[in-house]
């Protein structure tokens, strides 16, 4: 008698996978929060831009929540890089924010491009198996997005070395993103 064939493997990410998500969209929106408080405290509340940057730091302290929430909840660790993340976070918010309104709106742009991208990859990888965090990540990718469109209506690509300062805070937000998933 033969035995019965295994179960395929079920599509979507298994648990480690879906620890390593949580981890770094944890630490994504902390640092979300850090840049945004560095790019405020550069411009101050008197900016024309300021509103603008104080609302989308508050979606990004909502999402931060939310994630600080299913951390505990799931027993996930969050990355042990989050000494470093608080301070980098305002550092280069600070000093997009010291370049110009329009580099701190480049520096928005390019990291809501890598994290819709990011994010996108992760509702690929997480399927219907996890309504929870794919309702989360859905809803928090829209506000990206937003985020992005806004950055861009409101003068990124008149940034000094708009395409070099894009791509160079896109790599940086990937190094983030492979680090706080490992650690």
């Amino acid at each position: 008698m033969t035995s019965p064939a295994p179960h395929p493997p079920r599509p979507g990410a298994g648990r480690a996978d879906r620890a390593a998500m949580l981890r770094v969209d944890q630490a994504g929106e902390f640092g979300a929060v850090r840049i945004y408080a560095g790019q405020l405290a550069v411009l101050g509340d008197r900016h024309p831009m300021s509103r603008q940057i104080a609302h989308m730091a508050a979606q990004e302290e909502r999402h931060r929540a939310h994630f600080d929430r299913m951390i505990v909840e799931r027993g996930v660790r969050p990355t042990i890089l989050q000494p470093f993340w608080h301070v980098a976070g305002f550092a280069l918010g600070a000093a997009t924010a010291l370049i110009g309104p329009e580099a701190a709106m480049a520096c928005t742009a390019a990291i809501e491009t890598e994290i819709d991208d990011h994010y996108g990859r992760q509702l690929e990888e997480i399927g219907e198996d996890d309504p929870a965090l794919s309702g989360a990540i859905e809803e928090f990718q829209a506000e990206e997005v937003e985020h992005r469109d806004t950055a861009i209506a409101h003068g990124a690509e008149a940034a000094p070395a708009y395409p070099l300062l894009f791509g160079m805070i896109r790599l940086g937000c990937r190094a983030a993103i492979a680090l706080s998933q490992r650690f």
